[in-house]
């Protein structure tokens, strides 16, 4: 992946990638981190720093961690990109385990059996990699799959609030000479993909912070990122989101399961 790391339309070692097949969705991020593997590891072995991950996430209402007779948990619910009672949300409940782990590798997976809307098969999956450098290599795989309802839901969004709404991979070049950017369900998941990783990022960057001030700094460091690329990320403006982000932080750290 050389080529595709040192040139690319993000500017950065990131390539990104998406597939769609009969029912399912799937996006795929590989990127060069610069971050110590010991540090990458530190903070993504633990579920509970997940939370803090995926919380980042402008869709993320809510996330806990519990244990259960098929092990550890990570129940997230998922809603509106607007503040929203937990009561409106849509629940999913990962498992989370470490599918691997060696001095200079682990994997992470989060399977959801089930979703909102006939949607099924979530998986979030992270792998890393130590590089001679004392840098990382990252590979993220975010899908899942859907029935008839799913399809359906996600064609109607697709065909009004997401109609004007584009994914990464170019496709082509339109007449004014700007490039054109893969549509409909892959643009959907590659969005998907892409908040997820520079969650990962903006959490990353962060640790080193002061304990009192980390989730300030990963709340700018996430939102700050997405506006890199705002044809496809941009949702709300910057006090609204640290705003909702904040409060839906504080509903994390002080209440139970919902």
């Amino acid at each position: 992946m050389t080529e595709q790391l040192q040139h690319n339309q993000f500017h950065q070692p990131l390539v990104l990638d998406s597939s769609e097949s009969s029912g399912a969705l799937t996006g795929n991020i590989h990127a060069r981190l610069a971050h110590p593997f010991a540090v990458v590891d530190a903070a993504l072995r633990d579920p509970t720093h997940w939370c803090d991950v995926l919380i980042l996430n402008v869709n993320t209402k809510y996330c806990h961690v519990s244990t259960s007779d098929a092990g550890i948990v990570l129940t997230l619910n998922i809603g509106k990109k607007t503040p929203q009672p937990l009561e409106d949300t849509y629940r999913l409940d990962f498992t989370y385990r470490v599918a691997a782990s060696a001095d200079d590798y682990f994997q992470v997976q989060l399977d959801a059996d089930k979703g909102p809307l006939s949607t099924r098969d979530y998986r979030i999956l992270m792998e890393a990699v130590a590089l001679d450098d004392g840098e990382t290599f990252l590979h993220l795989t975010y899908s899942y799959a859907y029935g008839f309802a799913g399809r359906l839901a996600m064609n109607t969004y697709l065909s009004t609030t997401g109609r004007g709404k584009v994914g990464f991979t170019i496709v082509g070049t339109q007449p004014d000479g700007q490039p054109e950017y893969i549509r409909r369900m892959r643009g959907l998941v590659e969005r998907s993909t892409m908040r997820y990783y520079l969650a990962i990022e903006a959490y990353l960057s962060a640790v080193d912070a002061p304990p009192a001030e980390q989730l300030e700094q990963r709340l700018q460091n996430w939102f700050s990122a997405t506006e890199l690329y705002p044809r496809q990320l941009h949702e709300v403006d910057r006090a609204a989101y640290l705003d909702m982000k904040r409060s839906e932080y504080l509903r994390q750290q002080t209440m139970g399961m919902p």
